[in-house]
């Protein structure tokens, strides 16, 4: 498959000149840190567009203007990053590797992005309630849920990109608990989905399988 480019994207997303030039400064900074330290898989950076940026921009349709965003475990700041340099949200970015949050804050710095940036383990995250959660190839579909509930309230929706996975984690979920979520084909990866998950606020139970 052809590597999409910055000007296909810009195409399949109607974004300004200046958001796709914050974007590619973005990409120039992630080529020179993975240098240094593992950012991301090292053969996704032949075709970025697509793996990452388009990757995450997929979300887009399903988050409202003006969300509170919590994209846990960002690393290179996928999806949360790309989304907060696309639109206005409000949006916290949750990583606990110091030199990756290092990273984030250059990131986020040379591209004019507004994101609070986290340095803590999920787990201890305290008096943050999201309308959006988001989260990429972090962990099993069960260890999310778990990780997510208490960051929810009555109508947030949970955003989990995964891969070749995602429906045997979603059906072994659901045979645990009460779990209302939908699978969404992924728009850049004919073997990976977009697991959408409502009502966790509401649901008590375990989501890490018996």
């Amino acid at each position: 498959m052809q590597a999409l480019s910055a000007t296909d994207f810009q195409q399949a997303t109607a974004v300004s000149r200046e958001t796709l030039d914050r974007l590619q400064t973005y990409l120039a900074l992630l080529a020179t840190w993975q240098k240094k330290i593992n950012l991301v898989g090292p053969s996704t950076l032949a075709d970025p567009w697509r793996r990452h940026v388009l990757d995450s921009a997929q979300l887009l349709p399903h988050i409202a203007p003006g969300s509170t965003l919590v994209d846990l475990g960002s690393g290179a700041g996928f999806p949360g990053l790309v989304l907060a340099i696309m639109v206005q949200l409000d949006v916290h970015l949750v990583e606990s590797d110091l030199r990756k949050t290092v990273f984030l804050q250059e990131a986020a710095r040379l591209t004019g992005t507004s994101v609070e940036i986290h340095n803590q383990r999920i787990e201890s995250l305290h008096a943050l309630t999201a309308d959006v959660i988001t989260a990429r190839a972090l962990a099993p579909l069960p260890l999310l849920c778990e990780l997510a509930q208490p960051l929810c309230h009555a109508e947030t929706v949970c955003l989990f990109l995964k891969g070749r996975s995602a429906r045997e984690e979603l059906t072994e979920t659901q045979k645990q608990t009460t779990l209302q979520a939908t699978l969404i084909a992924s728009q850049t990866d004919s073997e990976g989905a977009l697991i959408k998950v409502r009502n966790l606020y509401h649901d008590v139970a375990r989501y890490r399988p018996k």
